[in-house]
Parts: C-alpha cells; structure tokens; sequence
C-alpha cells in the first residue's frame, strides 16, 4: 500500500518493530471478532507482523507524532471492484477519533487510488462504536444476519452465534 498521511496519522504496511505495539491490543482482543487473532506473547505478535507487512490486505495505523501502531485497517479485495473493510484499534486511543480519521483515509485511498466501486463491513450487533462510526462514514446498514457466525465458545464448547449487520458505501455515494 502507499503510506498516507493525515493530519495526526499515518496509514502504512505493517514492519519491524510494530510488534510490541500490535500485541498491546490484540492479546486481549476487546470484539470477539478478533479472537482468532488473539496473540499469546511477543514471538507470536512478531510472527503476525511478518505475515502482515507482505500484504496490503492489513493496514498499520500509526500516531504521526511518534509512529506508534495504535491499531490496523482490513482491506480484502474482492474482484473487480469491491473492499470488505474493517478496523481495530487499541482501546487507550478509543474516543478520540482515530478510528474515523484512518476509515477515512483509507476509503478514500480505495476509491480514488484502487478505483473501488463498493466497500462493505460486517459489524456484531452488541458493537455500537463500529456501527456509529460506519453511520458516520456515510454507509447504509443493508442487512442483519441472524446468527450469522461464531468466533467463541461457551463453557461447554458450544458455539456462541451472533447477529451481524452488514453496511455498505458505494464511490459515487462517498463521492457526494
């Protein structure tokens, strides 16, 4: 990806040195979304660095005071024209708009650079910070998955399943 600059961040490929602060946020990972990312200890946030920095499909997100990774953008092509996208962030910088200043970015470097026509995002129901901010980036909710699927367990070991809503955007929306 090329890097992109905003006002306080910077959007980039994953690299040496991202791992301390990637396992920051995801050995307790706060959706249940990311469960299966959950890291066990710095090797394997290392490990995930390397698998990350040879593809676009994760997005560093990094402080431009400092370069700090507060947190990553997901960008999954999906030929011709489409981006399933989605975002995670360490929790110490919720609240102060990063996560909206990175979509942003990020939408707009997808429909202007990679010539996207649609983009879509999956959130759980019981995520009302993903959902306000895919209400805040213009997209439209298009469905809800009734027990659309299971990153969890219970104690049993019975899958837990959650209701998923789906948003979308398209470039001649975002363009407006």
């Amino acid at each position: 990806m090329n890097v992109v600059v905003t006002e306080r961040l910077i959007l980039r490929n994953f690299r040496q040195g991202d791992a301390a602060d990637l396992f920051a946020y995801l050995h307790q990972p706060r959706s249940s979304c990311f469960a299966s990312l959950e890291l066990a200890d710095l090797d394997a946030a290392q490990a995930e660095v390397e698998a990350r920095s040879g593809s676009d499909e994760h997005v560093a997100v990094c402080l431009r005071s400092s370069g700090k990774l507060i947190g990553d953008l997901l960008c999954l092509p999906e030929p011709p024209d489409t981006y399933s996208v989605g975002w995670n962030f360490n929790v110490n910088f919720s609240g102060g708009g990063y996560a909206s200043e990175a979509a942003r970015a990020l939408f707009d470097y997808l429909f202007k650079v990679k010539e996207a026509r649609r983009l879509y995002a999956y959130v759980e129901d019981n995520n009302l910070a993903s959902q306000r901010l895919c209400e805040r980036l213009g997209m439209r909710r298009e469905g809800l998955f009734r027990e659309f699927v299971s990153f969890v367990n219970d104690d049993q070991g019975v899958p837990i399943y959650e209701n998923t809503m789906q948003y979308a955007i398209l470039r001649k929306e975002w363009a407006a």
